[in-house]
């Protein structure tokens, strides 16, 4: 039996073992989508406890409580930071072969070289030395990234936000760079137009844009667009259930909008044409400039109203939804190319039942551009796990290049999330040193090995090219 997280965890083979600790192990870390808070990197401030840096947002944890029948007060409520590890720790006992029990040691074992079982045993123990360690200078949030091998960091950022946190970490001259993303998803939110109208007087005046018409609303989000790329943006992101590709002409669209403005309620067709147009705009800009283009498709958000109304968006009620992805998601691809206005491209999927329509749709759209232009991206959110990743890296290797893949990313808004780029580059070695071990690949561990660096970094770093971002 072997010993549980050890430095062999996930390495089923010495030929997987070699690869890992040979090709794999030390390389660089470009993260080239997370939700880390630049304000707290632009501060570099220090978490006062384990409890912040480690409970405070993080809904996987939150789902798991719950589900442990941990009352809300300990997740959400006002009980004190310890009350609330307390609770994580009775926990993660109960979580054996959910990948929480994993990450939980992991990030244990990484940053704070704590090698035992957390548990309701040793929850104070670890607590303390843990709070004593992040006090000090290396654990602020800089260095916490910094000593990971992290070379590029790109946040989530919306287009009203001026990004004075990314210039802040700039002008400190800080070895990694931090770089906004452009993610426009509250200037399409069309089903709530009271919302979507405050937001619309907001970039008005941040713009300095007077927004009369459909036109001029565009033509201020542009200047954010701009301005983003200004400040060394080169990527969008989109949150969405699935991409929408309805036609429409520029005469109905710009009757919508004026029913936007008035507050009208619009039609179920206007809603999908107003996005359509929307979709379709930001993804010309990004092609202007060379970006890539980054589509998160399939979450079906805020199940549950009650929790909704109590504790807002993004605490933990969120789910795979059951879209009908791959005509539209075509049809708006197709649109693109014929415009020859289709710049890079990574699809995220979160149902796995989509894995093959995802990967398949994505080679229809290659080109020689760039090598790997169309990506099936890495396993997301409630795939981002042992079963989900391999799931994931199968089928892509079966119906594109998984040579030509871009890696992985921590998608979190944790500082303590980069083990994960380690947990996936030990189940990719485990998967080439299974196929070689079986003589299903040939033993050129060389050439293997180079493959294996390539998607963990090399990859990335020509995709994106954040070099030219001075």
């Amino acid at each position: 039996m072997k010993s549980f997280l050890n430095e062999n965890f996930l390495l089923e083979t010495k030929t997987a073992e070699r690869l890992y600790h040979e090709f794999a192990a030390d390389l660089p870390i470009i993260d080239y989508h997370c939700h880390l808070p630049p304000d707290q990197i632009a501060e570099d401030i220090n978490f006062d406890n384990l409890t912040q840096i480690w409970l405070l947002g993080d809904h996987y944890k939150w789902r798991a409580m719950r589900a442990n029948g941990v009352n809300e007060e300990y997740i959400t409520g006002k009980r004190s930071d310890w009350e609330k590890f307390e609770q994580w720790a009775a926990t993660v006992p109960y979580s054996l072969r959910n990948p929480l029990y994993h990450w939980t040691h992991l990030e244990l074992q990484r940053y704070f070289d704590i090698q035992d079982l957390l548990s309701p045993v040793t929850a104070k123990r670890i607590y303390n030395e843990c709070n004593e360690k992040l006090l000090s200078p290396e654990y602020s949030v800089r260095n916490l990234i910094k000593n990971k091998n992290v070379e590029v960091v790109c946040t989530t950022d919306d287009p009203l936000d001026n990004l004075s946190h990314h210039k802040k970490i700039k002008n400190d001259i800080y070895k990694v760079k931090v770089l906004p993303a452009f993610r426009p998803d509250k200037a399409m939110a069309v089903d709530d137009t009271q919302t979507l109208n405050e937001y619309i007087n907001r970039l008005e005046s941040i713009a300095g844009i007077t927004i009369s018409d459909f036109d001029t609303y565009l033509d201020a989000l542009k200047n954010r667009h701009d301005f983003f790329a200004a400040n060394g943006c080169c990527l969008s992101d989109h949150g969405l259930e699935q991409l929408y590709a309805e036609s429409y002409s520029e005469p109905e669209i710009r009757s919508i909008f004026k029913k936007i403005r008035t507050e009208h309620v619009l039609l179920p067709g206007e809603i999908i044409k107003f996005k359509s147009a929307m979709l379709y705009n930001f993804a010309v800009w990004d092609h202007e400039k060379d970006w890539v283009q980054q589509y998160h498709l399939g979450a079906l958000r805020n199940n549950n109203t009650r929790a909704l109304k109590e504790y807002g968006p993004d605490t933990g009620y969120d789910s795979i939804g059951d879209f009908a992805q791959g005509r539209t998601l075509s049809k708006f691809l197709d649109k693109l190319e014929n415009e020859n206005k289709l710049t890079k491209t990574i699809l995220y999927n979160l149902n796995p039942a989509d894995n093959e329509l995802v990967a398949a749709m994505a080679g229809n759209f290659n080109s020689g551009q760039a090598a790997g232009k169309m990506q099936f991206g890495s396993a997301w959110w409630f795939l981002d796990q042992k079963d989900g990743m391999t799931k994931q890296l199968n089928a892509l290797s079966n119906i594109g290049l998984l040579s030509r893949m871009v890696g992985m990313l921590t998608d979190s808004r944790s500082f303590m999330s980069y083990p994960r780029h380690e947990y996936f580059r030990r189940i990719l070695c485990n998967l080439f040193g299974n196929d070689i071990e079986n003589g299903e690949l040939p033993g050129d561990l060389e050439w293997t090995g180079k493959i294996i660096q390539d998607i963990c970094y090399y990859n990335a770093k020509n995709y994106f090219d954040f070099d030219k971002v001075k």
